[in-house]
C-alpha cells in the first residue's frame, strides 16, 4: 500500500506522463532517421529500384506530410483534446509504418511515407503542447525539452538499429523492411501508455470541464497548489477568450507582418543549413566519401551520439548565453563545416583519408547544429510572438520550416547526381552565409525580454527602432 502511494505522488506521476507522451517524439526521430540506413538497400534493382528523383520523393514525402500534419493537428487537438489526438496519432504511426514496411512499389511507399508524415507533424506540435499544459511552471522548460531529447534519441536508435541489421543481415533482400517495422513497437507503447494518461487540465478547463480539470491537477500537483492553479488557468482562459486573434488579413499591419516574416525566416534558417542532408542521407554521404555500406552505417552512429550528447550542452547554454550570439556561432560553425567538406572532397578525392575527414566534419557540423541552431530556433519561435499572434505565427512559421525541409530532402539526391557532393555542399555554404546575414541584420535578442516589451518594439516605426530590435539595444 505504501509503495502504491509513493508511486502515485504528483512528481512521479508527472515523470510517467512525460516519459509516455514523449514516445511521440521518439517516433518522430526514428521515422526521420531510419530512412538514412534503409535507402541503400531499398534502392537495389531487385527491391524498389530507386532513381535520384524517386529517392528524393521517398525521403521528402514524409516531410510534406509533416508540414500538413503540423498545420492541421493544432486545431484538431484544440477541438478533440491533446490526449485523444496523441492516441489517434499513435494509431496512425502504427498503420502507416506497416504500410511502409510492406510497400511493394514506389507509389505505395511514397503514399505511406506521406501519411506517416502527418503523424510526425502532428506529434511535433501536439506532444509539446500537452507537456507544457500539464507541467508546473518551474519545470515546464525542462519537461518540454525532454521531447526534443527523445527526438534525437529516436534518430540515434534508428542509426544503431540500421547498423546492426545492415551488418548482420545486409545480404537479406528485405533487410530495409526490418529496419522500418521496428517503429511499430514505440507506437504500441505510446497508444497503450496514453490510454492510462490524463487529459491536459488546461484543455479541460477551456472546455468548461472545470471539475475534471481540477481532478487532473490534484494528480499532478501538490494538494495545496491544485486549487490555486485552477484559478490561474480560469483567469488565463478568460483573458485569451477576450483577445482578438490575428488572421491573414492582419498582415497589412506593418508590425504584424514584420514579426510573422521574422518567424518564417527563423524557421527557414534552421533548414537551409543543410542539417537534414546529413540526417537523411548521412549513410549515402559516407559511402560517397569511401566507406562501405556496413562501415557507413556504423560511422553514422557517431552523428546520432553527438546529436544526443550535445543537446544536454544546449540546454545548459540556453540559460546563460544570448540567443543571437548562440545562433550566429552555430551558423558559422555549420557553414564552415560544409565548406571544409566541399574543399576536402576535391583535394582528397580518391584518398583513403577522405572518409575519415568527412565523418569528422559531419560530426562537427551536427555539434554546432544541435548544440546551437536547432534549440535556439524553437525557443525563439516560442518567444517572439505576442499572445494573440502566437497560434497564427507559430503555425505559419513551422509550416514554412517543414516545407523548406521537404525541398531540401527532395532536391539533395538530384543535386548530388548532377553536380557532385562538393558543389552541392558549396550551394549550402551560400545558403549558410545568407542565414548568417539574416540573423545579424534582423533577429532580435529575446533573452530576458518580456513578450510585451518585444511587441512594443515591433510596433515602433522607423529605422532606429528596427536597429534597436536587430541589435537588442534598449532593453
Amino acid at each position: 500500500m505504501k509503495k502504491r502511494k509513493k508511486y502515485r505522488t504528483p512528481k512521479r506521476f508527472l515523470y510517467t506522463i512525460t516519459f509516455i507522451s514523449t514516445f511521440g517524439g521518439l517516433l518522430f526521430g526514428y521515422d526521420t532517421g531510419v530512412i538514412n540506413g534503409a535507402l541503400p538497400y531499398m534502392s537495389r534493382a531487385d527491391q524498389l529500384d530507386l532513381t535520384p528523383l524517386t529517392e528524393g520523393l521517398v525521403t521528402s514525402s514524409l516531410l510534406l506530410g509533416a508540414a500538413l500534419g503540423a498545420l492541421l493537428c493544432g486545431r484538431l487537438s484544440d477541438h478533440y483534446g491533446r490526449r485523444k489526438t496523441i492516441l489517434n496519432l499513435a494509431l496512425l504511426f502504427f498503420i502507416t509504418t506497416l504500410g511502409c514496411t510492406f510497400a511493394p512499389n514506389v507509389v505505395t511507399m511514397v503514399t505511406s511515407r506521406f501519411l506517416l508524415g502527418l503523424a510526425v507533424g502532428g506529434a511535433s506540435v501536439t506532444v509539446p503542447a500537452y507537456l507544457s499544459e500539464i507541467s508546473p511552471m518551474e519545470s515546464r522548460g525542462r519537461l518540454v525539452t525532454q521531447n526534443e531529447l527523445m527526438i534525437v534519441t529516436g534518430q540515434l536508435l534508428a542509426f544503431i538499429i540500421n547498423a546492426i541489421l545492415g551488418n548482420a543481415a545486409g545480404d537479406h533482400e528485405y533487410v530495409w523492411r526490418f529496419m522500418l517495422v521496428v517503429a511499430t513497437i514505440p507506437a504500441i507503447v505510446l497508444f497503450i501508455g496514453m490510454l492510462m494518461m490524463p487529459e491536459s487540465p488546461r484543455w479541460l478547463i477551456s472546455k468548461r470541464k472545470v471539475k475534471d480539470g481540477l481532478t487532473v491537477l490534484r494528480k499532478v500537483r501538490e494538494k495545496n497548489r491544485a486549487r490555486a492553479e485552477l484559478n490561474d488557468i480560469k483567469k488565463m482562459v478568460h483573458t485569451e477568450s477576450q483577445i482578438k486573434k490575428v488572421s491573414y488579413k492582419d498582415l497589412n499591419v506593418p508590425w504584424i507582418r514584420r514579426i510573422v516574416l521574422l518567424g518564417i525566416g527563423i524557421g527557414i534558417v534552421q533548414q537551409i543549413t543543410g542539417v537534414n542532408t546529413i540526417m537523411y542521407y548521412g549513410t549515402e554521404i559516407l559511402r560517397t566519401s569511401g566507406f562501405s555500406t556496413g562501415a557507413a552505417l556504423i560511422g553514422n552512429i557517431a552523428n546520432g551520439v553527438i546529436s544526443v550528447s550535445i543537446t544536454f550542452v544546449a540546454i545548459w547554454l540556453l540559460g546563460r548565453v544570448g540567443r543571437r550570439p548562440m545562433l550566429l556561432t552555430g551558423l558559422m560553425g555549420t557553414t564552415t563545416s560544409l565548406l571544409l567538406i566541399g574543399i576536402f572532397s576535391i583535394i582528397l578525392h580518391g584518398s583513403p583519408a577522405l572518409r575519415f575527414v568527412v565523418l569528422t566534419l559531419t560530426v562537427t557540423f551536427l555539434a554546432f547544429q544541435q548544440g546551437a541552431v536547432s534549440p535556439v530556433t524553437w525557443l525563439m519561435l516560442s518567444e517572439i510572438f505576442p499572445l494573440r499572434l502566437r497560434g497564427f505565427g507559430m503555425g505559419v512559421s513551422v509550416f514554412c520550416s517543414w516545407t523548406t525541409n521537404f525541398s531540401v530532402g527532395l532536391t539533395f539526391p538530384l543535386l548530388v547526381s548532377f553536380l557532385g557532393l562538393s558543389t552541392t555542399f558549396f550551394i549550402f555554404v551560400v545558403f549558410g552565409i545568407g542565414a548568417i546575414t539574416f540573423v545579424k541584420k534582423f533577429l532580435p535578442e529575446t533573452k530576458d525580454c518580456s513578450l510585451e516589451e518585444l511587441e512594443q518594439r515591433f510596433r515602433t516605426d522607423g529605422t532606429h527602432a528596427q536597429h534597436k530590435i536587430g541589435t537588442g539595444i534598449g532593453k
